[in-house]
C-alpha cells in the first residue's frame, strides 16, 4: 500500500501546495500515522485516507510556521476540497518530470527520484546505491534547493519526446544498479524491481509512448533471466550457460508482447531496439539457435541511432558468431574503450577463439582489474584459470 500511494501523495501535495519539502515531510508524517492507526485492520478506502492525512498534515505544518501568506490561505482553501480538481496521475506525472530535470546532476536525478517517486528511504538508497547516507542525503537536499532556486516547474514539458529521454534514462539507471550492482556479487532485487514498477508507472501514464514501452519491455525481458545470471558459488553465469528453464515465464511473455506492439508500429527507437535484441535472444530454446542474423541487423539499426563505441562492441560479438572471430576481432581492436572492462572481456574471449592465448591472458588480466562487480571478476578469474599457467 505504501509503495503504491507515496507518489501519489508527493505528487498530489506539491501540485497543491508547490513546495517539494513540505509534500515529502507530510507524506511521511501520514504514512507513519497510518502504521499506527491501522493497527486493526485497513480503513474502507485507505488512499483517501492517506490523502486527507497528509493534506492535513501539510495545512498543520504551515500553521506551525505562521507562514500566514498566500501560500497559507491556498492551503486552507484546499482544505476544503477533499480531492484535487485534476486527475492524480496527472500530478504524478509532473513529479516524475521535476524529479528529472535535466537541470539537476545525473547522481541527484536519481536519488531524487528514488526518493521522492519511488518512496525508499535515504538508507535503502544509500545500501542500493553503495553511496553514504550523508552523500544521497545531501544530494536530495541540493536538489530541492536547486528545484526552487532555479525555479523548475511542476509540470510536464512541452517538448515531451525530448524530455521522456531523460525520465527513461534514469529509471535504466536504477534498474542497472540492481541488475549489475558495482562491488557487489548479489543483484540487487529492491533496485531493479522498483525500476520495473516504475517503467510500469510511466507506460501507464503514458501509454502512446512508444520509448516507454520499449523500456518496460527491457527491464521485463532482461530481468526474466535473474534467476539464471549467478550460480550458487556467486559466480557470474553467462548468456550461452544460463539454465533456460529458471527463466521468468510470465516476464518473457508480457516482454514479447510488448515488443510485437512496438515493431507494429515501425517507429524504433533505442529502448525498443534493445527490447527487441533480448527478445530475439530470449526466443531461442537453445544458445545455438539464436537468430544471429536478426541480432546483427537489430545492433545495425541501433548503431544508425546511436553511433557509439558500445553498440558497435555488442555488434562485434554478433559478428564473431556469423563471419568468425578474427572478423569480430578486427573490428573491435580500434574501438575507444580501453577503460571499459566488457571490451577486453570481449576481446579475451575472441582472443582465446582463434588460438592467440597469450593475449587473450592479458586481457582477462586487464577485464578484471577494471570489473566492479564481484560476480563477473569471479567468471573472468575462472576464465583466465581456464587457459592455464604462462609458459
Amino acid at each position: 500500500m505504501f509503495r503504491i500511494e507515496w507518489p501519489r501523495l508527493v505528487a498530489t501535495l506539491t501540485g497543491r501546495y508547490r513546495d517539494l519539502n513540505l509534500a515529502e515531510e507530510a507524506a511521511s508524517e501520514a504514512v507513519l500515522e497510518a502504521v499506527s492507526a491501522w493497527g486493526e485492520g485497513l480503513p474502507a478506502n485507505p488512499g483517501g485516507w492517506l490523502m486527507t492525512t497528509a493534506n492535513r498534515k501539510a495545512i498543520d505544518r504551515l500553521r506551525r510556521e505562521s507562514r500566514r501568506d498566500a501560500k497559507y490561505a491556498e492551503a486552507v482553501v484546499g482544505a476544503s476540497v477533499p480531492e484535487p480538481t485534476h486527475r492524480v496521475e496527472d500530478d504524478q506525472l509532473r513529479l516524475i518530470f521535476m524529479c528529472c530535470h535535466r537541470a539537476l546532476a545525473p547522481e541527484v536525478r536519481l536519488a531524487l527520484t528514488l526518493r521522492m517517486v519511488s518512496g525508499l528511504t535515504v538508507e535503502e538508497i544509500a545500501r542500493g546505491l553503495l553511496v553514504s547516507e550523508a552523500a544521497i542525503g545531501q544530494r536530495i537536499t541540493r536538489a530541492k534547493t536547486k528545484i526552487r532556486g532555479a525555479k523548475i516547474p511542476f509540470a510536464v514539458p512541452e517538448n515531451l519526446e525530448e524530455r521522456l529521454a531523460d525520465v527513461l534514462a534514469v529509471i535504466y539507471v536504477v534498474f542497472n544498479e540492481g541488475y549489475l550492482p558495482g562491488g557487489a556479487s548479489e543483484l540487487r532485487v529492491d533496485l531493479s524491481d522498483e525500476a520495473i514498477r516504475l517503467s510500469r508507472l510511466v507506460h501507464a501514464l503514458m501509454p502512446g509512448e512508444l520509448e516507454a514501452q520499449g523500456l518496460l519491455a527491457l527491464v521485463l525481458l532482461t530481468d526474466a533471466r535473474r534467476a539464471a545470471r549467478v550460480d550458487e558459488a556467486g559466480e557470474l553465469v553467462t548468456l550461452d550457460a544460463q539454465d533456460r528453464s529458471l527463466w521468468n515465464a510470465a516476464q518473457l511473455a508480457e516482454g514479447h508482447a510488448l515488443v510485437r506492439a512496438c515493431v507494429a508500429s515501425n517507429r524504433p527507437g533505442p529502448y525498443q531496439l534493445q527490447a527487441a535484441i533480448n527478445a530475439v535472444h530470449t526466443s531461442a530454446p537453445h544458445f545455438q539457435l539464436t537468430d544471429w542474423a536478426a541480432l546483427y541487423t537489430l545492433y545495425d539499426q541501433l548503431y544508425a541511432l546511436q553511433p557509439q563505441p558500445i553498440v558497435a562492441l555488442n555488434r562485434a560479438v554478433v559478428t564473431a558468431e556469423l563471419r568468425g572471430p578474427e572478423v569480430s576481432l578486427a573490428e573491435i581492436d580500434d574501438l575507444p574503450l580501453s577503460n571499459y572492462h566488457a571490451f577486453h572481456a570481449a576481446r579475451a574471449e575472441l582472443l582465446r577463439r582463434v588460438g592467440r592465448i597469450d593475449e587473450a591472458r592479458a586481457a582477462y588480466t586487464r577485464a578484471i582489474e577494471l570489473a566492479s562487480n564481484v560476480a563477473e571478476v569471479r567468471h573472468l578469474t575462472r576464465r583466465l584459470g581456464d587457459l592455464g599457467v604462462d609458459a
